[in-house]
């Protein structure tokens, strides 16, 4: 299947929001932008880097900017939905009676498209690697789990040792360490299943 035919039935899938979704598609194929499929989700690219994504959900829809730290938002249309985590993504909702402004959306996607060649981009800070002691101890002890840790992604050694870290009762860090052992060792991201949409 095709992103485009991945896209279509990403429409069709969301129709409280098909018609918004149709017509957010057709501004960004006007542009230059590649339309792709990331994370399940509708994804314009330029020279290999996201520009705008859209996404629907139960009580919204909404385009995602992801440099939109950079965009003058005149019409005050942007959001940081995760105001700790997110540096440089910026989202506009749309709830069910909202309209699309066709001609508001080309101007923000052109200023994201201009900022994007004019090489402006906040790249992400990489968190230092913090393994817990409950995946530390069960890498001690485990070779074959400590050869696959290992031989993961920065990133992906990261996941797992946050989702553990992150669990507030040490039973909830056992089961989720039980739970990834055998993901670990056969070299699977904790996330790779959304990544392949």
């Amino acid at each position: 299947m095709t992103d485009s035919q991945k896209i279509d039935a990403y429409i069709s899938k969301h129709s409280v929001w098909s018609e918004k979704l149709s017509k957010l598609r057709a501004i960004f194929n006007e542009t230059e932008l590649l339309e792709e499929v990331k994370w399940g989700a509708p994804a314009y690219t330029l020279n290999g880097k996201i520009i705008v994504g859209m996404a629907a959900f139960k009580n919204h829809m909404g385009i995602w900017f992801h440099q939109g730290v950079f965009l003058k938002d005149r019409a005050n249309k942007l959001i940081n939905a995760q105001e700790e985590k997110t540096k440089a993504l910026r989202q506009w909702r749309f709830v069910q009676n909202d309209t699309v402004e066709e001609s508001l959306v080309r101007e923000y996607v052109r200023e994201a498209i201009e900022n994007s060649l004019a090489g402006k981009e906040l790249k992400p800070t990489r968190k230092s690697l913090s393994v817990g002691p409950f995946l530390k101890k069960e890498l001690q002890n485990d070779a074959e789990l400590n050869r696959a840790f290992k031989s993961l992604t920065p990133g992906k050694q990261r996941e797992y040792a946050d989702h553990i870290n992150e669990a507030k009762r040490d039973a909830t860090k056992q089961s989720r360490l039980e739970k990834i052992i055998p993901m670990i060792k056969e070299g699977i991201g904790l996330h790779d299943k959304y990544k392949n949409c």
